[in-house]
């Protein structure tokens, strides 16, 4: 496992750090503007780059890439659903995301206001479609920002520590314990299940404020 684990995180690490935060960042924009994120979770790609960060400067940089390329995403995303929201909805790709999806994101949208926007962030689906469906909507580019924005940052924060501790933590015990790549595994996966498990709950608080009436 040590020997998998050390050739896995040193292909990422050999990468060089200002081209791997390129990257990310450059990764993230297209994750929400073009629905990319319904392909590759933007989460795999942050955590991903993050096991190859070395020091808090790494660490910092790949965290504020890592928003900046959401905020990016986001705001073309929402000027996307501005211009071409119905033409978008209408189209194959728009059809394969199912229009009950696009419905339960209005009636979101419409009945939570900001707090849809910054919920969706950390809901599958519902966070590549969500800026795009507030671009159709009427609410106005500075109210939108406003309430993603710490979402972003919130959902930065957590997925670039989780892979960065997790591989600098197994760094400096594979030398010593045969078992540090199992405890690299055990963590990460105790981290996502956590994640998974918060993302349900949310989901399911929020499911009767995305219900279409007589659904």
């Amino acid at each position: 496992m040590n020997e998998i684990l050390d050739g896995l995180l040193s292909t990422v690490q050999s990468v060089d750090p200002v081209l791997r935060v390129l990257i990310t960042g450059i990764a993230m924009v297209f994750e929400t503007s073009v629905l990319l994120g319904l392909v590759v979770p933007g989460d795999t790609i942050v955590l991903v780059s993050s096991t190859g960060v070395d020091g808090p400067v790494q660490y910092v940089a790949l965290a504020l890439a890592v928003i900046a390329g959401a905020l990016c995403g986001e705001s073309i995303g929402f000027s996307l659903g501005r211009f071409f929201g119905p033409r978008i909805r209408a189209s194959r790709l728009g059809r394969r995301l199912g229009e009950r999806n696009w419905v339960r994101a209005e009636t979101y949208l419409e009945r939570r206001g900001g707090v849809a926007v910054f919920i969706s962030r950390f809901l599958p689906v519902f966070h590549s479609l969500v800026p795009l469906v507030v671009g159709t909507s009427a609410m106005r580019y500075g109210r939108f920002i406003a309430w993603t924005a710490p979402a972003c940052v919130l959902w930065a924060f957590a997925y670039v520590s989780v892979g960065a501790f997790a591989a600098g933590g197994y760094r400096q015990l594979s030398g010593q314990l045969h078992v540090a790549g199992y405890l690299f595994v055990a963590v990460v996966g105790a981290a996502l299940l956590v994640i998974y498990l918060v993302k349900k709950l949310i989901e399911r608080s929020e499911d009767k404020h995305m219900r279409h009436p007589g659904e």
